[in-house]
């Protein structure tokens, strides 16, 4: 995998902060900010995969009510009456 550099602005005291933050722990402050980024990366692959199986979903109930597979109101209330009161 080839390399590039990512530059950006920020304030110094910041800057101090986040890199004695990271001497502590006994990395430097890129390798901090790749993990950074890939996390935030990997997050956003799992919210969007996340969103598309949501997605699908309801989709399906929708087609499966528009198919006529739906339960009346009051069966539904009557079942879950029953699971409360026991």
């Amino acid at each position: 995998m080839s390399e590039s550099t990512f530059t950006f602005r920020v304030a110094e005291d910041l800057k101090s902060e986040f890199s004695s933050m990271a001497k502590s722990r006994d990395r430097n402050a890129a390798q901090l900010l790749r993990d950074f980024m890939r996390d935030y990366v990997r997050g956003q692959h799992m919210a969007a995969e996340h969103d598309a199986w949501f997605r699908r979903q309801v989709q399906m109930g929708r087609d499966s009510a528009n198919a006529g597979n739906l339960v009346p109101s009051a069966e539904v209330e009557a079942k879950f009456a029953a699971k409360r009161a026991a």
